[in-house]
């Protein structure tokens, strides 16, 4: 039986607000969709069911806490109970347990990803092409357009080695044959490191379904979700789209890096006390062998 292409699509998240009851079966499917990689991945680095379900448990009374509370007042563990279907009391235990409890982000994650942020937009660390400069190690030896240079203009508690060591061990960055500093990607995407790997799954990965659980249940305004999907496309020219998709991504991103960094100095120095808000913009291409539906009606 031939296989039919499905027409070139920029898929937007319905923003229809869902209906209170039973849960709807079109939710339940894209549920189980969007949770079948995550548990692969807790298959794959020994997480099982019962630890699923115990952290589960405590995420369910912590979002109930925090989300749904009745004129900004906490909410009491009988109604978190009657909302989240968790016992009334293991609510009580896990809410005493919930900040002691929390995960500590590594503080070299977001530091780096601010030096390379400022590597990729600042005029004195790009070259004419607009492309990252080749750095000096030493202010001594490249003055203001050295690496160390960078590391103390954004923090002047780390010293420039530390990071450099670190940068090196990652595949952050790589030395040429003059040793000069040399950024890798474009972006901070260590090649190596499970923390900082880690740190950027939960970031981006809870920033993306955040927006569509936004406009899923109709929040307003509604925030940019899109993508562009085809399911009958051979491995070569899929090949070259993705490398299609990665050039323009990366000049989008780093085009809005350059935008954001101007508007954070700006901010700094006009508006400091309004300046207590956070955006992330993503980009991914993913591709895979197209089998169809796995359920009936699964494909619009």
């Amino acid at each position: 039986m031939p296989t039919h292409s499905t027409p070139p699509q920029v898929a937007e998240q319905d923003t229809a607000p869902g209906i209170a009851g039973a849960p709807s079966p079109a939710v339940v499917r894209a549920l189980r969709k969007v949770l079948r990689p995550l548990v692969h991945l807790m298959l794959s680095r020994g997480i099982t069911y019962p630890y699923l379900s115990d952290m589960l448990k405590g995420l369910f009374v912590e979002v109930a806490d925090r989300d749904f509370r009745l004129d900004d007042k906490p909410p009491t563990d009988s109604r978190i109970s009657l909302i989240s279907g968790v016992h009334r009391k293991d609510v009580s235990r896990l809410r005493q347990l919930l900040h002691s409890e929390l995960a500590i982000e590594p503080s070299v994650v977001p530091r780096g990803a601010q030096l390379v942020a400022h590597w990729m937009s600042d005029p004195r660390y790009l070259q004419a092409d607009g492309q990252p400069r080749p750095l000096a190690r030493l202010i001594s030896e490249g003055g203001e357009q050295s690496f160390e240079a960078l590391v103390t203009g954004v923090n002047s508690d780390i010293r420039s080695r530390v990071v450099l060591d670190e940068w090196l061990r990652l595949g952050v960055v790589h030395l040429d044959d003059d040793g000069l500093v040399c950024l890798n990607a474009g972006a901070f995407v260590p090649t190596r490191g499970a923390d900082e790997k880690a740190f950027y799954f939960g970031h981006n990965l809870h920033d993306h379904a955040a927006a569509s659980v936004h406009n899923l249940l109709g929040g307003q305004p509604a925030l940019m979700e899109r993508s562009v999907h085809y399911n009958a496309l051979s491995p070569g020219p899929v090949e070259k789209l993705a490398k299609l998709s990665e050039q323009w991504s990366m000049k989008a991103l780093l085009a809005v890096n350059k935008a954001a960094m101007q508007a954070e100095t700006q901010d700094k120095a006009l508006a400091p006390d309004q300046a207590n808000q956070r955006f992330t913009l993503g980009a991914y291409f993913y591709t895979e062998p197209d089998t169809g539906p796995e359920q009936p009606g699964e494909r619009p």
